[in-house]
This record gives structure tokens, sequence and C-alpha cells, in this order.
């Protein structure tokens, strides 16, 4: 049997701006995991999981091997990852083999309404990983995290991968996107091999960061799951058919991001203001776009936070799910907390995830 995890995410700053390929977001990766169990088949695979209910998705291979097909085929992240590492494992010669995998999920409640730390992301790249494990690819790091957004683009082609990258470097992150659509046409032409070191990739990347040992995290969950991909296309609607963000809305998240990292290098004690200045762009972007990315529960979390002296913002698309508030350590927290119950936004017990691994240059 092969095991593998990756934990969830938090966006920190530079939402939305990230899907632009080269515009720079802050990310952590939590202690909150996603884990894959492995076991070598016979004759067919099976990913048994939650969210496909008590009986498992059931899968087989064509005749020539080289093809998965479902018995019910949802458009699904598991798949594609599955997919995307048989298109590899073709490619460069190994033998195909069946096995089946077990999914099981701490990113969500116990009604399994989902808390919005990047469960696609997480379960993409926990099932990349298995898999190179069981076909003994040899992958480095950064080449999983390739192989997690070329298939995770199959499914959500505007996913920025910052998901992705925080679940398998883990801790502080400054992360880049590439040109999804760039990458698409490459494997598409060339196959999934070449495409993990195409020029396509230049560009974008992703840099560890240390926040100063001064700073606490908090992070509260208002109960509402929201859709990220939904929410990202309404913002990005073409013409007449939504509000125009305003135009300066990337260079201006980047320069909020570029703050926010210089102000962890130096330990400055800004970091505050650049989470203050993140919530006041989505705030104007929403407005903008004509999309409640702050919704009324999202406004209670960060002024409750605020309030009290920290500051906070909604974390990812918005819409619902999780919002983050960072104080000095030293500031009280129990206050901030109370508050949060009593307008129903439950705290989450979340620290960083510890980085793991290099990682080298995409």
């Amino acid at each position: 049997m092969i095991e593998t995890r990756a934990p969830g995410k938090l966006y920190v700053a530079g939402e939305y701006a990230v899907v632009e390929p080269g515009e720079p977001a802050v990310l952590v990766a939590v202690d909150r995991y996603i884990t894959v169990q492995l076991n070598e088949s016979r004759d067919v695979g099976r990913i048994h999981s939650s969210e496909y209910g008590q009986a498992p998705l059931v899968w087989h291979r064509e005749a020539d091997n080289q093809s998965i097909v479902l018995e019910h085929r949802p458009a699904d992240y598991v798949l594609s990852a599955i997919t995307a590492v048989e298109e590899l494992r073709s490619e460069i010669g190994t033998a195909p083999r069946y096995f089946d995998l077990d999914i099981s999920s701490e990113l969500d409640d116990a009604n399994g309404r989902k808390f919005g730390l990047g469960s696609s992301g997480a379960v993409t790249v926990a099932t990349i990983a298995a898999l190179d494990e069981f076909y003994a690819l040899g992958l480095t790091r950064t080449e999983r995290f390739k192989l997690a957004l070329l298939a995770t683009i199959a499914v959500a082609p505007t996913a920025s991968g910052g998901d992705l990258a925080a679940s398998t470097f883990g801790g502080w992150i400054r992360f880049t996107s590439p040109d999804r659509q760039a990458l698409r046409a490459h494997r598409e032409k060339h196959g999934v091999a070449s495409a993990l070191s195409c020029s396509e990739w230049a560009g974008s990347g992703a840099a560890r960061l240390t926040p100063p040992e001064t700073l606490q995290l908090l992070v509260g969950w208002t109960g509402s799951p929201a859709s990220t991909e939904r929410l990202v296309e309404r913002v990005r609607l073409p013409g007449a058919e939504a509000q125009q963000p305003y135009e300066t809305f990337t260079s201006d998240s980047r320069a909020c991001v570029d703050a926010l990292v210089t102000s962890f290098a130096a330990a400055d004690g800004r970091a505050l203001e650049c989470i203050r200045q993140a919530r006041r762009l989505l705030q104007r972007l929403g407005a903008s776009s004509g999309s409640q990315i702050e919704t009324e529960q999202l406004r209670n979390l960060c002024d409750i936070a605020e309030s009290y002296g920290a500051a906070a913002k909604p974390s990812g698309a918005g819409g619902g799910d999780c919002g983050i508030a960072l104080s000095d350590a030293e500031l009280p927290t129990i206050d901030i907390l109370r508050e949060w119950e009593r307008h129903g936004i439950r705290r989450l017990s979340l620290s960083p995830h510890a980085a793991e691994g290099d990682i080298d240059d995409f």
C-alpha cells in the first residue's frame, strides 16, 4: 500500500490577480490534509471517496491501454490527475497497471461542506504523488506540481495553480502563474512529457517566504461554501456581460503583494497594513465587477478582527468560505474569537504546514 497526503491552503494576498500569467500571490499551506491510499488491483480500478457517495467510482482501460474510462464519468480532478500520469507513463514507456485509490479529507466538516482550503488542489497533488511512487517515475517536487497544474487546467482552465503550489511545497510561498492556455495547447500538440519542460512556464514560479515570528494567524469559516471558478469567471466576464473591474487592479495587487513580501523579509511591522490594503482591493474589485466577494459574514469576520487591532480579509475568491486575520503575536485573541462565535463564524484551528523539499526553477 502507498499512502500520500497533501495539505490545504489559504490565500494571504493576491487573489484574482494571480489568475493572470506572471501576477503574484502569497499563500500558506495549512495543517489539514487530503490523504490518498493506493493499492494495486486487477482488471478494474476503483476510487473510494465521500465525494462519490457509498459506492466507489469504477474505471477500466480501453484495449489500447492508454485511455481511462469511467462507468459514470463526472468532470473530476482525481480522474484528470490519473489521466495526466497515465499519459506521462505511456510516453516514457512504463507498463500500465491497475490500482485502487481511497481518498479521505480533513478539508470539510462532518456534513461534507468544504472549508475553502483548496481540496481540489490537495487531492490532485496527493493523487499524483501516490502514482509517482506507484510507477516509480522519479518526479521532482516541481515536476509533480507542474503535472498537477496540467491536470487541473484540463478541468478548470482558469485555475491559477496557487493552491497546487502551496499543497506541493508547503510553508509560506510567493507564487506567480504561467500562461495556462499556452500550456494546454502545448500538451495537446506535443504531449504531457514535453509540456513539463516547455518554454510556456517562463515568467512563473514559486519562492519560499518566512513571516516574522511576531505575527499570528487566525482563520475563521463563515459556514457558506463558495465556488472559486464561478466567482473568478464572474469578475472576468468580457464586454457588456459584466461591469468592468477597475483598470489598475492587477498592478495595485502586485504592489500590495510585493510590499507584503518585503515586509516579511524586513520584519518591519508593515504586514498588517498590507493585509488591510489587500482587503480594500478586493472590496473595490467586487464593487466594480458587480460580484459579492465580501459577503456579510466575511465583512463581520474582518470588521470584528479589525476592531481589536488585527488586520483581516477574505481568503481566496470570497463569496463565503474563509477569512484570515493577522495580528501581533502578543495581541490577545479571545475577544475576537468570542465575537466571531457570537456572529456564527467558526474558528478553524490551523497552523502553517512546514515547507517541504526544494523548489526548482520552473
